[in-house]
């Protein structure tokens, strides 16, 4: 889904963040800059609605970026409206402008870095104390609601009117926690914020890291490694020991409270909560610390302003001196003051980098332009008793000086001069006295009334100019996190990548498999439904060739019996024939009728009883075939499904051994992607890993020739600024020549009177001009002392000023060369931490790969050993319930009178494949067992 256009509303999502509709220019008058930053400039400005005292933060989203920018602001705007605590800044709204935003905030007097600015001296112990509580309270509230600050730092804690310390600049917080974005000031970030680039993430404690710098920076008026390059300071902060209070007066509290914030480890670290019931903090008490504070800077900063317009009025004045007289040179307190001047902006210069580094090195998180610095960030409400109080303080006396000083105030003079070259400005005292109109003042005295601030002119103008010249810096360090960031979307896309085709390699293969399983069930499905066929037709065959057997049993013995019938009625007619004739004739009829019939009779009881016993016999004899028939089929079936057995658990052998070639094959397939993958992934690190090394020696070489243009120009200032310095040191020694001239000009008058009225009027001539031209001798004696004087002064200051530039770039040049070792270091450390990680990634590859094939390997063994067993156990349970048929068959056969052995020898004896011809050869056997029991019977 495309990202919405930069200012756009139409997101019910932004749209519910309130953003107002109304022209910020008709509702906030009396706009005074005080402060500026990467991001745009913060005013100081009155709401002509409900009269209250606002600061105001411009932040434009037009131009490069522009929507990077848009984003930032929705994100702070989101964040300042989930906040309401006493000690966190309050938000009052956002106007949107012509491509700017206006973040509307209550108004604070300053920052504790410019409190430490204006005093040029580090806080005590009680006030670090105060200030430290309320802030940590402020964080304990950020902590609770899952947020991070990321920019803890003296010019992000603000300070009311009422000493309530506020938190501000959430430009670079984080909604979430925890969180891994590269964001922050590079001296004051924790060492886990600086590694979360690359791995890890942080939680609320990187604040407390920083709220341990900010003690540091509050107690020695800078934070450590602060004379460091920013970047260096970052592999120094992640690579070595974390810093510690240096000499002082500190109390064991204090140090101890600092070393329990700086520790390493986060799991070592406590939390904002935790850390508030340190003994440090205990008894900080109420405000008055801090309202106290307030006031000496409010005092400083009025002397300071003071003391500046002096400074530049003898400057002008001089200036104008030598305009209209250029062969007099400035005077020895003009020189004085001059120099004095000159050493106090060197201390500017020197303590203000924490001033100027707000708007240089801090690094938000999605774009370093458009988030705000810290001592732009003075946002806050003064109520109308301590403002009108302040002007009170302020009331100027009616001279031109205080009008310049009180009524024309800090922002608009800040303007003023911003918009002069700072060259010409002190070389024209016109520019300087062009001052507004008559109806320029009374506006400003009319909109003057509710201003108060404890930052000075200097400060506000001297941040402007930073700010101009950290272009570079901020472009290297967002150049620098846009690659890392750039790098770590990379790594997480191909990991991204990784994982689809290891999921589509394994779904692939997971199919192939599970495709090979249903074939299989398909095809063991189709052998079941063939066997299962064989064995109904088998037992349809068994029970047709049974009928069939039974039939031509049937038939055999019916043929046999009526055979055996005929063969009964002849052998009856021939007993009876031969009866008779065995019969006397003599005998009575009666008696040959009794005997007759008793003979008869007795032919059919045998004849009777042959029948009985030809049935008998073939009732026997059908049961002993069909039993042995049914044996031998009985035999027959169990082959048959011994067949069946062996061949399906042949095509499940066969089937297994498919399955681990396949696992095999797969297993091997999964490994080379898998060595691919990290090979890949390794190298597209270390690539990543060059292009970040190079980058950083190439920032640091920037870096190195910025510090050693700096010095040349500083040099080539201080030999341009010393003719000056040497001229008016000559003029003195000079004027004490000529000085030395008319005190010998006298001596000599004195001397030539005195010799003259005791010298012949003749001699006088020649006297004179002998003193004439002593006195010549010595005065070029003496001028030749004193040329020589000023050759020698020359001489040394020039020797002098050459070593003190060539040991200041001798020390600049050392200490450059180590923080380029410590680069180096920091890189080979890296270096060798990421080839020990690709050799433990590989390890732990290659473990993994060989657990895999083991368990693999188990796994098929298993399942060999599952198969075999499963082998047996059919095999023996197919047999087993074979054998408990055929010896239920048996014992049915016993019980119903036949001997088991005979049938089952009868059934081995019969072939499986001619049963016809066994069934003809039962027959024939039945026909001579019935010719032989005939025989017998007529026997």
């Amino acid at each position: 889904m495309p990202q919405p256009k930069a200012g756009s509303l139409k997101d019910p999502d932004i749209a519910g963040l309130f953003f107002f509709n109304d022209d910020p220019e008709k509702i906030f008058v009396d706009l005074r800059e005080i402060g500026h930053g990467s991001f745009g400039a913060v005013y100081f400005a009155r709401n002509i609605v409900n009269k209250e005292i606002v600061a105001i933060k411009k932040m434009s989203y037009n131009g490069k970026q522009a929507n990077e920018k848009w984003q930032d602001i929705i994100k702070e705007v989101k964040f300042l409206r989930q906040l309401k605590h006493r000690h966190v800044i309050d938000y009052k709204g956002c106007y949107l402008r012509e491509h700017t935003a206006w973040l509307v905030m209550e108004y604070c007097l300053g920052s504790a870095s410019d409190i430490v600015e204006v005093h040029k001296k580090p806080l005590k112990e009680i006030e670090i104390a105060a200030i430290c509580h309320d802030a940590l309270e402020g964080l304990a509230y950020l902590h609770t609601q899952g947020k991070i600050h990321r920019d803890i730092k003296a010019g992000n804690i603000l300070l009311t009117e009422n000493g309530t310390v506020k938190l501000a600049d959430f430009g670079s917080a984080s909604l979430i926690s925890p969180a891994n974005s590269f964001v922050g000031t590079p001296y004051w970030m924790a060492p886990e914020v600086i590694l979360a680039m690359d791995e890890g993430q942080y939680d609320g404690k990187s604040d407390v890291w920083s709220m341990g710098i900010t003690c540091i920076e509050l107690a020695e008026r800078k934070p450590p490694l602060f004379n460091m390059n920013a970047m260096s300071a970052l592999y120094h902060i992640a690579q070595n020991d974390p810093p510690t209070l240096a000499g002082g007066e500190w109390s064991d509290s204090f140090r101890h409270f600092v070393d329990s914030c700086l520790a390493k480890l986060p799991c070592d670290r406590p939390s904002s909560s935790d850390i508030l019931k340190h003994h440090f903090l205990e008894g900080t008490g109420p405000s008055s610390v801090i309202i106290d504070l307030i006031q000496r800077t409010k005092d400083a900063v009025r002397e300071l302003d003071n003391l500046q317009y002096r400074r530049m009025k003898k400057i002008l004045m001089v200036d104008v001196i030598e305009g209209e007289n250029s062969s007099n040179g400035p005077t020895s307190d003009d020189f004085t003051t001059d120099d004095s001047s000159q050493d106090d902006d060197n201390i500017d210069s020197s303590t203000s980098k924490s001033s100027s580094m707000t708007s240089q090195h801090s690094m938000p998180s999605s774009n370093l332009s458009s988030k705000s610095s810290s001592q732009s960030s003075l946002q806050g409400i003064s109520t109308d008793d301590s403002a009108s109080t302040f002007h009170r303080e302020h009331s100027p006396p009616p001279t031109l000086q205080s009008y310049i000083l009180q009524d024309w105030s800090l922002p608009q003079r800040s303007s003023y001069y911003s918009n002069v070259h700072p060259n010409k400005m002190f070389q024209s005292p016109l520019l300087f006295l062009n001052l507004p109109s008559n109806s320029s003042i009374n506006r400003m005295e009319a909109g003057a009334n509710n201003f108060a601030t404890i930052r000075t002119t200097h400060l506000v103008t001297k941040q402007m100019k930073d700010h101009e010249h950290a272009n570079d810096m901020k472009e290297q360090f967002t150049g620098y996190k846009r690659m890392r960031k750039t790098h770590q979307k990379q790594l997480q896309q191909n990991e991204t990548k990784f994982q689809t085709e290891m999921e589509e390699h394994k779904q692939r293969l997971d199919k192939e498999y599970d495709n090979l399983r249903q074939k299989f069930l398909v095809e063991m499905e189709k052998i079941r439904k063939m066997q299962s066929s064989d064995q109904e037709k088998m037992t349809r065959n068994n029970l047709g060739l049974e009928k069939k057997l039974i039939k031509q049993i049937s038939t055999s013995h019916d043929t046999e019996k009526k055979t055996f019938s005929t063969m009964q009625k002849k052998e009856y007619k021939v007993n009876k024939e031969q009866m008779k004739k065995e019969i006397d004739g003599s005998t009575p009829k009666k008696e040959r009728d009794d005997m007759v019939r008793t003979h008869k009779d007795r032919l059919l009881q045998r004849q009777k009883e042959a029948e009985g016993g030809l049935e008998k016999r073939h009732k026997d004899s059908m049961e002993f075939e069909i039993r042995k028939f049914r044996r031998r089929k009985l035999v027959q079936y169990h082959q048959k499904e011994e067949e069946h057995l062996a061949e399906e658990l042949s095509k499940r052998q066969a089937q297994l051994e498919m399955e681990h070639a396949m696992l095999l094959r797969h297993h091997s397939g999964t490994q080379d992607l898998e060595y691919r993958q990290l090979q890949t992934l390794q190298k597209l690190r270390d690539d990543h890993l060059k292009k970040q090394h190079l980058t950083e020696h190439d920032n640091q070489r920037e870096y190195n020739a910025l510090e050693e243009q700096n010095l040349r120009k500083k040099h080539l200032l201080e030999h341009k600024q010393q003719p000056r310095s040497l001229k008016q040191k000559e003029v003195l020694i000079r004027k004490q020549f000529h000085e030395a001239v008319q005190t010998q000009r006298r001596q000599y008058k004195a001397l030539k009177e005195h010799i003259l009225q005791n010298t012949p009027k003749n001699e006088q001539k020649a006297v004179v001009k002998k003193l004439k031209e002593e006195q010549v001798r010595k005065l070029n004696i003496l001028g030749e002392q004193y040329e020589a004087s000023i050759a020698e002064m020359l001489q040394q200051q020039n020797m002098r000023l050459d070593d003190s530039q060539e040991m200041e770039a001798q020390q600049l040049k050392q200490r450059l060369q180590q923080e380029l070792e410590l680069l180096m270091a920091y890189q080979s450390k890296i270096k060798m931490q990421t080839e020990a990680q690709h050799q433990r990634e590989r390890r732990q590859l290659e473990e993994r790969v060989s657990l895999r094939r083991a368990l693999l390997e188990q796994k098929m063994d298993d399942e060999r050993s599952k198969l075999i067993a499963e082998r047996k156990d059919k095999i023996h349970s197919s047999k087993t319930r074979q054998e408990r048929d055929l010896e239920d068959f048996d014992h049915e056969t016993s019980d119903m009178g036949m001997s088991p052995v005979e049938v089952a020898q009868a059934s081995l004896d019969a072939t499986y494949n001619d049963d016809v011809s066994s069934l003809r050869g039962s027959m024939i056997s039945l026909t001579a067992s019935s010719s032989s029991f005939s025989f017998s019977s007529q026997t």
